[in-house]
């Protein structure tokens, strides 16, 4: 049971715990893990292609991949929605590889 006693501060199980100090904790360490995932994959080439919409993020994503050698990493930052279900699509039917996707950051590695 919770008790209330103000500030956003509560009683459970004879704790004294701030829930939107736990929540901030999980954002941090979320931000963290993104970064620390990101850094492992090197881009030979980038796209930004924030602000566009569909289906302008994938055709990018496909030119730039036509004119790179196999094995490169594309990272492209779209914010686009569609792009989150789209990008996958395009990278199975073309034999891309997605190595992480963290919205709004792709890394696509060319097959």
């Amino acid at each position: 049971m919770a008790l209330p006693l103000g500030a956003g501060l509560a009683v459970i199980g004879g704790r004294v715990t701030c829930p939107r100090a736990h929540k901030l904790v999980d954002r941090l360490k979320h931000r963290a893990y993104v970064a620390r995932m990101a850094e492992e994959f090197i881009a030979d080439e980038t796209i930004d292609a924030l602000g566009l919409l569909c289906p302008l993020p994938v055709l990018r994503a496909r030119k730039r991949l036509a004119a790179m050698a196999t094995g490169q990493v594309l990272h492209i930052a779209a914010d686009d929605p569609m792009a989150a279900i789209d990008m996958p699509h395009f990278c199975k039917e073309a034999g891309h590889t997605l190595l992480h996707v963290a919205l709004p950051d792709f890394y696509i590695k060319r097959g």
